[in-house]
């Protein structure tokens, strides 16, 4: 196992997540005071889609390096967030229940859009994640800050 290899590259993307939401702050905030256009919409489509990506990429580094273990098969992605939520032989459990469950609905958000048109987009499907997005961020990186702080102390 190579905890340090894990909280290195967890690190590195939440550093990457970090980037994309204060690149696109400006974006997201005029979503929060008006209706986007299209545009904005699809923008804001694609900060979505990467941010859980960053968040997938966190996770398949823990199910890889730590688990020892990446989920295959055609449920995968839905296997690997359960995973994250659930303690293991070598580890306590990454992330809440709570958060799994609302990172689920990135996790559709990010199938629907790699297979959708983005002039299919509904503002009013769509703001049910971005309003959201920076709390559910801030609960991520505490969790993650929590998950780093039990494995470093493990090295």
């Amino acid at each position: 196992m190579s905890r340090e290899k894990a909280a290195s590259q967890i690190r590195f993307e939440t550093g990457q997540i970090k980037t994309l939401l204060r690149s696109y702050a400006t974006l997201l905030e005029a979503c929060s005071v008006k209706t986007p256009d299209l545009v904005e919409m699809t923008a804001a489509a694609s900060v979505l889609h990467s941010f859980y990506n960053g968040v997938e990429n966190i996770f398949r580094c823990i199910a890889r390096e730590i688990d020892m273990h990446s989920p295959s098969g055609e449920h995968w992605h839905r296997d690997l967030l359960v995973r994250m939520a659930a303690d293991t032989l070598d580890r306590d459990a990454v992330i809440s229940t709570e958060l799994r469950d609302r990172l689920a609905e990135y996790l559709g958000f990010r199938h629907y859009y790699r297979h959708a048109y983005s002039f299919s987009l509904e503002w009013s499907e769509l703001s049910k994640l971005v309003d959201p997005l920076l709390g559910v961020w801030d609960q991520l990186r505490s969790e993650l800050e929590r998950f780093l702080d039990a494995i470093e102390d493990q090295t």
